[in-house]
């Protein structure tokens, strides 16, 4: 064997959990894709195992916060799956860098859609991400939860 595969060989492998590190804009890309594809597998893995994702503003039909990379897990899988509500668009409007590299700020509009509507509806929503080594630490999502709640009506 050369001295490199034997170099391989005594490095171990990084955790499962530690992806190459993606810049806040690759996550949020991610985290906006996982949206379209309401897929709480990809959203979830996006975080690290302690994270913290907050609802600071009250939502009909959810928690204040998912603590942990497997409660948004299962929050999402709850809440996607009971949903008839399908993702067709998520609009970007802007996006911030803060003084600190690890944080990005998001404005976004949600276009979604019911099966049992013509129309399409739209929903604003602003993200602070907060991103160490390419992985969601915490996340402050500012939904309209009132405005889901009535499009669903």
């Amino acid at each position: 064997m050369d001295q490199q595969v034997l170099s391989e060989w005594n490095n171990p492998m990084p955790p499962l959990d530690t992806p190459a590190a993606r810049t806040p804009h690759e996550v949020l890309t991610c985290y906006y894709q996982a949206m379209l594809d309401k897929s709480p597998d990809d959203l979830a893995d996006l975080y690290t195992i302690d994270a913290v994702h907050e609802f600071p503003f009250s939502s009909p039909g959810f928690p204040p916060s998912f603590e942990g990379r497997e409660a948004v897990r299962a929050g999402y899988r709850a809440a996607w799956g009971a949903s008839p509500v399908q993702v067709a668009e998520v609009r970007r409007v802007a996006a911030y860098e803060t003084a600190d590299p690890e944080v990005i700020v998001a404005e976004h509009v949600v276009v979604g859609t019911l099966p049992t509507k013509a129309t399409t509806f739209t929903v604003p929503g602003l993200l602070i991400l907060h991103v160490r080594n390419g992985l969601i630490m915490r996340v402050r999502d500012y939904m309209d939860g009132l405005g889901v709640t009535s499009a669903r009506n």
